[in-house]
């Protein structure tokens, strides 16, 4: 695996981000058409993309003393897909479901616990197309401590909390690759601590971020 480190512009090391403040960035953002694996690999998803399966994940703020933390799970390391990599809470969107905001709050009480009373969402980043056929949905919303985390033990190995400060430091968001089915693969990485962070995961947080930092007169 290779890579380097990718600065972003005017990115404030900013702790005192309100509610507010990130809801009125949801609202008042440049709006992209869709982000995906190929946005570091052209020509990887067809344009148009193929028939996608609707998917939904909770980018879920915690609301702590020193600012909002993201919160994140580790896959089990036994599962067919993704094993053992770091993920929002979500899942396909399913029959039950009337939005991809019912499946997301709905994915995120079944993985780790956490009901939709604690959750308040505020809105959405731009549909993330993965190579695999999947177009998420990462809706965003606030969550109000204190709250238990009851994970799924099948499916989750841990949950934990990263800063948002940490993913809006320069030098954090980085550009790597790897060798895939004969191609070179260019994807994000985020990592924390030791938790590597890539993949669709570092690429919606890359969405998050740029929306925080773009020039708006949201404030």
């Amino acid at each position: 695996m290779s890579g380097g480190r990718l600065n972003h512009p005017d990115a404030p090391h900013r702790r005192d981000w309100s509610r507010g403040q990130i809801a009125a960035r949801l609202t008042h953002r440049v709006v992209t058409a869709r982000r995906g694996d190929d946005d570091l690999n052209p020509g990887m998803i067809p344009d148009p993309p193929p028939r996608l399966t609707p998917a939904a994940v909770l980018v879920g703020l915690v609301e702590r003393a020193d600012g909002f933390h993201v919160l994140l799970t580790q896959r089990t390391a036994h599962l067919r897909t993704h094993a053992g990599q770091i993920s929002f809470p979500g899942g396909k969107v399913e029959d039950v479901d009337s939005s991809p905001v019912e499946a997301a709050l709905r994915e995120t009480y079944e993985e780790v616990g956490l009901p939709d009373s604690k959750i308040d969402v505020v809105g959405a980043l731009d549909p993330y197309v993965t190579r695999t056929g999947f177009r998420i949905t990462p809706v965003v919303g606030f969550i109000t401590p204190p709250f238990d985390i009851r994970p799924d033990a099948y499916e989750v190995a841990e949950v934990f909390e990263t800063p948002l400060t940490h993913f809006m430091t320069p030098g954090v968001r980085r550009r790597h690759s790897r060798d895939h089915e004969g191609r070179k693969r260019y994807f994000y990485a985020m990592p924390y601590k030791d938790y590597y962070i890539w993949g669709a995961t570092a690429g919606m947080l890359v969405n998050l971020v740029d929306m925080l930092i773009e020039k708006s007169d949201a404030g």
